[in-house]
């Protein structure tokens, strides 16, 4: 990451509160990442597209540093919870759709898909991608 891990104080069960903020970041990855030429790495290879579209990133080394940084988290979850990510997330599966995608059980996707995001909020939170929400 850019910049340099930071303690993560929020305790577990507050994670939760976090999980729209990982989801929008991860779609904005997911795009940005298109934009840059690059599939996410979850989902497969390199593509270049013919015609690029505006992106609000302030340079294009910002969207490159921030799809590496994502990137960076991603690999470092298990196999099974980058697959849900990129199912439910950058996909858009349906939750309901996903155990006959992945051969997997219905209860272990509703389990594990909200351990997935909380764990990718903490590195993200670690990494300074995602603001502490504070309680004022």
């Amino acid at each position: 990451m850019s910049s340099p891990a930071r303690a993560v104080s929020i305790p577990s069960e507050e994670l939760c509160k976090y999980r729209h903020r990982t989801r929008a970041l991860l779609r904005r990855y997911f795009y940005t990442s298109i934009e840059v030429g690059r599939l996410p790495s979850l989902l497969g290879r390199e593509f270049f597209r013919a015609k690029v579209t505006s992106y609000k990133a302030s340079s294009f080394e910002d969207a490159v540093i921030f799809v590496h940084d994502v990137e960076g988290c991603l690999q470092r979850l298990d196999k099974f919870s980058q697959a849900l990510i990129a199912t439910i997330v950058l996909e858009d599966h349906s939750p309901d759709d996903v155990p006959r995608l992945l051969n997997c059980a219905r209860a272990t996707v509703f389990r594990r898909f909200p351990e997935a995001l909380d764990e990718l909020t903490r590195m993200f939170l670690a990494g300074g991608l995602i603001e502490e929400i504070s309680c004022q």
